[in-house]
């Protein structure tokens, strides 16, 4: 039994003194005391919260961060950006994709996020050709989450046509796209493997509904058990939705409802574009809205209505999607921003007299838990994992301020740098803001850069 003692934790959607935590050898939390005498355990000063969960990430895309900003010949959008995307994917091997991961995961960590919703299409070779081992890509991935020590949820992903109605793929997505039994397969050999020490668990990922048929998302859910997230991206753009209503004439959000069952596992990534009826329907189910601002800023996707969806009692988390800019407090603090920009008012996410970071900050971690691990219990509980973040007192954005104002001041007036420690499933991954291997990660993501950016 390893014991944490903490000065200031944020436990059950508070602030406690004086927090004894007991944690088993596999890293699980067995008992938690407040005001605690016992000062034989590891001692944490500063402020400990809970690791937040990024519940949506394309890794390779890290890579690609800076290099789709060039004004287009025409007006740039989503659609434009995937071109650019399709040409920069071509280009990388098995061993480039782990450089990236690697690097990836280590900021993360180093930003507060603790685990990762691998949101996983890239299978395949460059021209589509499967790799001898279909499972070579998501073993880089699982290789990743074990050097860097963060926990991974593998999402694979089904990906077949390249519009509504079953549209023959594009030759730009040929690294995507599986047939349905091929994908079936994959899922149960990733489900079966042995991950070693990596801490990995496995879901399902209907791409989109422009990228499945009908019959592949219900042969899809029937493989899916009860651990097992379903994550899917919907109505994130305009053109989309558009495309949609022309297809089925209906919207994506009533589309999915009305043809398969969504539950409680499931996270609706993005959902940009939805209305009243929409919000309502996400509400019955219990399905947590997937959202990643910093990336919907980025693409011009637009705003989602977190407002009207939290005043129903809706849930949801936060992710780096594109992975252009890796900051758990960036990612909260535009969510908010963009709320205050688009209504002219302040402080809309929160109730009133709360604080609003503790109320993004809480609500982004019951949700990522709930995206990536259905099921089990809340954050720094009993049997949960013994996963959390050290905040540096010190730091200029904290000091001085009671531990009312701590997430408010590192969310609307911090960064990663405010991040000292952090633990997952009980051991130790980042120390004094720094990870064992990041120079060596550095060093083989700087190798990989000049590689693919001299084929560009």
């Amino acid at each position: 039994m390893i014991k944490h003692f903490f000065e200031t934790a944020y436990i059950n959607g508070k602030w406690q003194q004086d927090v004894l935590l007991s944690v088993t050898e596999a890293g699980v939390i067995s008992a938690i005391e407040t005001e605690s005498a016992d000062k034989g355990a590891i001692q944490h000063g500063g402020y400990v919260v809970p690791g937040m969960p990024n519940l949506h990430s394309h890794a390779f895309q890290r890579a690609m961060a800076g290099l789709g900003e060039v004004a287009g010949l025409s007006d740039d959008s989503f659609w434009s950006w995937r071109s650019v995307m399709y040409d920069f994917l071509h280009h990388i091997t098995p061993e480039d994709f782990e450089a990236i991961a690697d690097q990836l995961y280590l900021e993360m960590l180093k930003a507060g996020f603790t685990s990762v919703g691998e949101f996983h299409y890239l299978h395949h070779q460059a021209g589509g050709e499967p790799y001898s081992d279909r499972l070579e890509m998501s073993r880089r991935l699982a290789s990743s989450a074990q050097k860097t020590g963060i926990h991974l949820t593998l999402l694979p992903v089904l990906y077949s046509y390249s519009g509504f109605g079953a549209q023959a793929p594009n030759a730009g997505q040929g690294r995507f796209v599986n047939q349905t039994d091929d994908f079936l397969t994959m899922v149960t050999d990733l489900k079966q493997l042995n991950w070693g020490d990596a801490s990995v668990n496995v879901g399902v990922a209907p791409h989109s509904l422009r990228a499945i048929s009908e019959d592949q998302l219900r042969a899809l859910t029937d493989i899916v058990t009860n651990d097992m997230p379903v994550h899917i991206h919907i109505a994130e753009q305009v053109k989309e939705v558009e495309d949609c209503i022309a297809w089925s004439g209906q919207r994506p959000v009533d589309w999915l409802m009305s043809h398969t069952e969504v539950t409680e596992r499931w996270c609706l990534v993005h959902a940009t574009h939805i209305i009243p009826a929409e919000i309502e329907a996400i509400l019955k189910t219990g399905a947590i809205a997937g959202l990643c601002p910093v990336t919907e800023a980025n693409l011009g996707d637009g705003l989602f209505p977190v407002s009207e969806f939290l005043s129903g009692g809706g849930t949801f988390g936060i992710g780096t999607d594109s992975n252009i800019n890796i900051s758990l407090a960036e990612e909260c603090r535009l969510l908010e921003y963009g709320q205050r920009l688009q209504r002219l008012k302040r402080t809309l996410v929160s109730n009133r007299g709360q604080s609003n970071g503790e109320k993004l900050f809480s609500e982004a971690v019951k949700g990522g838990q709930k995206a990536l691990r259905p099921g089990q219990v809340g954050a720094l509980q009993v049997g949960s994992p013994a996963t959390f973040v050290r905040l540096d007192s010190d730091h200029p954005v904290l000091v001085g301020k009671n531990a009312s104002h701590v997430l408010d001041g590192w969310i609307f007036a911090g960064g990663n740098d405010v991040v000292k420690d952090v633990y997952v499933n009980g051991k130790q991954v980042i120390e004094g803001g720094r990870h064992a291997q990041q120079e060596k990660i550095a060093a083989r993501f700087k190798n990989v850069m000049t590689h693919l950016v001299g084929k560009l």
